[in-house]
């Protein structure tokens, strides 16, 4: 099974896949746990390359997204699923969705085709959207990168963004409200996966 976590930075998201991923591993599973952009050395370079690095164009962005994401579904997600492992991913397609093909506006269709294609068509079977206002998510975070350093209308865009993908994929988005305590939410959390896992 593959599931991801997706928010705004300081959503807690990071928080969830990892209470996820212990709770899955004391459970007996063989669990992988990674994130995005990042979980191989090509993915962590591009990390540090969009996250501290020099401003691009939303394309120049959505497509280094998509080269980290290439490498990570081939090289961690997919061996994982094939021998049986539960994956559990901090970020995935759904960022892409909500910063560059809606809140930066190049367009749903055109960011999901051109990660369809780089994934081959690998989703999440399961995706928890953990929903904050920007200003509450803010409140959370430290030193901001490159990302959040973003105009606050970018991060309204976000968050708005993002419930649409939510409204749009029902049958795999779970949005929950991410201003609940941690270890409620990842009740919720493992309530949902029970039947699944």
């Amino acid at each position: 099974m593959f599931v991801s976590f997706e928010g705004l930075d300081g959503s807690g998201k990071t928080t969830q896949a990892e209470l996820l991923a212990a709770h899955l591993t004391e459970q007996g599973r063989d669990v992988v746990l990674t994130r995005e952009p990042g979980g191989t050395p090509l993915g962590e370079a591009v990390r540090e390359l969009l996250l501290d690095g020099p401003e691009m164009t939303p394309w120049a962005e959505a497509a280094l997204f998509a080269a980290a994401r290439a490498e990570l579904a081939e090289r961690v997600i997919r061996p994982a699923l094939d021998r049986g492992a539960v994956v559990v991913c901090d970020r995935y397609l759904d960022s892409s969705l909500a910063y560059q093909g809606i809140a930066r506006d190049l367009g749903l269709e055109a960011v999901l085709e051109l990660n369809a294609i780089v994934s081959a068509g690998l989703l999440p079977d399961r995706t928890f959207l953990l929903d904050i206002r920007p200003e509450q998510a803010l409140e959370r975070l430290g030193a901001p990168d490159r990302m959040e350093r973003e105009a606050d209308e970018f991060k309204l865009a976000v968050a708005d963004a993002y419930r649409r993908l939510a409204v749009l994929f029902p049958e795999r988005i779970v949005a929950l409200d991410a201003t609940l305590l941690p270890e409620e939410l990842a009740v919720l959390v493992r309530a949902d996966l029970h039947a699944r896992v």
